[in-house]
């Protein structure tokens, strides 16, 4: 762990009331006196570079003064400076936080004067970083940070709020110490083979697995996938024949004329993305060229990309006109998209009598269907419905069921729980104790692997190196 001063602008650049630059670490409070004047300082002149006034200060509270630059003594800007002793700090250390103008010029010139002083400028997620390593939080709530900074709806924030409480890390240290437990009684089998007996009963310790271990790791892998659409976002695109009123469904979803409607097949011929919220997920969606055969060099482009935007989106929202029969075309789009999560919208109702029914192959039977006008916004709400109970399944997210957030934990427990389930067969299986040992303490260093406990550097740099610079 570096011990070196470190600090940032901790909030973005730009004209505002307010700026922040954070100072963190041992020299903090010496360059922070060193150009920090209170207003009940004697005009004119600064402290010497020793901090006995400044450690003299009480903890946690604002002080109000001018930065004044220790080489002419002009001052910068009047602010107000907040010193906060460790360990009650975001980062276990002693930290400053000088709370300036917003501006370019002056947090900037504000800044080199503290780099000046003898901090260096903070990496990305630095300060987060030695919170984590400094034992203040662990890696989950670290990580909880960055998708609190880029949340984009209620839900994906309260998602990593609680995950910041620690909701996570709780369930990972009770399945961890289940864990441990068994392997403390394996070991001492091995240790006193002529007690094995009285040591471990193999019922009972192929129950704990499967009821405190199994059962919770299965939980959470199985509701990774449902619950990443709230902090990664759902990519969804709209597909079908030209003219069936894709455009104009986007339009109605977003509440703005962002693409062109008109009469004419194939006015889209390039993908147009936008991002909106729908019951707390936020969707990205992608209005895309009609699927067709054509010459047109610049329509064909445009079909290339949508058969690419189709390949990585995880809904399809198919497209067909209510008031015209399925054509060949509708048949190819279908192939084309089959294999993705399919919601079929019947657009243009209001052209048809009350109690139509489009026909439609027997095999898309299954397929969720509704119908809808995009030009009168009928049905939207059951097609937003609809999108979120795919994306969510039946039952809706509950923060409480301590949500998996993202794919580095999926992996570590989906490699947990085959160990977990292995080291339960083997015990059925009498298996010797040094080979269940083995499964048992893997699984509890991929468990540790999740909360930091024993991360690897690398993955450390990989999390922390997708922060801003001040976080």
């Amino acid at each position: 762990m570096e011990c070196d001063t470190i600090a940032a602008i901790a909030t973005p650049m730009g004209s505002g009331g307010i700026g922040i630059i954070k100072i963190s670490g041992k020299d903090a409070f010496l360059i922070a006196a060193s150009i920090f004047q209170r207003s009940c300082d004697p005009p004119g002149e600064l402290q010497d570079r020793t901090p006995p006034f400044f450690s003299s200060l009480r903890s946690h509270r604002l002080y109000h003064g001018h930065i004044v630059n220790t080489d002419n003594g002009k001052v910068l800007d009047e602010v107000l400076v907040s010193k906060m002793d460790a360990p009650r700090t975001y980062t276990r250390e002693d930290v400053v936080e000088i709370n300036t103008h917003s501006g370019h010029v002056v947090l900037g010139s504000i800044l080199d004067l503290v780099l000046k002083s003898g901090a260096r400028l903070a990496e990305p997620g630095e300060f987060t970083k030695r919170a984590y390593l400094n034992g203040r939080i662990d890696l989950t709530q670290a990580e909880a940070v960055i998708d609190i900074i880029n949340s984009r709806t209620e839900k994906s924030l309260e998602i990593a709020t609680s995950q910041i409480k620690g909701g996570l890390k709780t369930t990972i240290e009770s399945i961890r110490s289940t864990l441990l437990d068994i392997l403390t009684d394996a070991e001492a089998a091995i240790d006193f083979p002529d007690d094995v007996g009285e040591i471990i009963h193999a019922d009972e310790a192929i129950e704990v697995l499967e009821k405190k271990v199994i059962e919770v790791l299965k939980k959470l892998v199985d509701q990774y996938e449902n619950a990443r659409y709230f902090r990664d976002g759902l990519k969804m695109a709209v597909i079908g024949r030209p003219n069936v009123g894709k455009s104009s469904l986007m339009n109605r979803l977003i509440q703005q004329d962002r693409v062109i409607v008109t009469p004419i097949p194939g006015t889209t011929r390039d993908l147009i993305e936008e991002t909106l919220n729908i019951h707390g997920i936020p969707v990205v969606i992608a209005d895309t060229a009609g699927l067709h055969d054509t010459d047109d060099p610049v329509e064909v482009i445009g079909i290339e990309k949508t058969q690419e935007y189709i390949n990585g989106s995880d809904l399809i929202l198919f497209m067909m006109d209510a008031s015209d029969p399925l054509t060949g075309d509708d048949i190819k789009i279908f192939e084309t998209a089959k294999q993705k999560r399919l919601i079929m919208v019947i657009n243009k109702i209001d052209l048809v009598e009350d109690d139509f029914d489009l026909a439609i192959p027997d095999p898309w039977g299954d397929i969720p269907r509704v119908n809808i006008s995009a030009l009168f916004a009928r049905g939207l709400e059951r097609l937003k419905d609809l999108i979120a109970q795919l994306a969510t399944g039946e039952n809706p997210i509950e923060v409480r069921n301590r949500i998996v957030p993202n794919l580095r934990h999926k992996n570590a427990l989906e490699k947990s729980l085959e160990l977990a389930v292995s080291a339960a067969q083997e015990v059925r299986n009498g298996t010797p104790f040094e080979l269940i040992a083995i499964d048992i303490r893997e699984a509890i260093d991929r468990l540790g692997e999740i909360i930091g406990v024993s991360a690897r550097e690398e993955v450390l740099d990989q999390i922390f190196s997708r922060f801003c610079i001040g976080k």
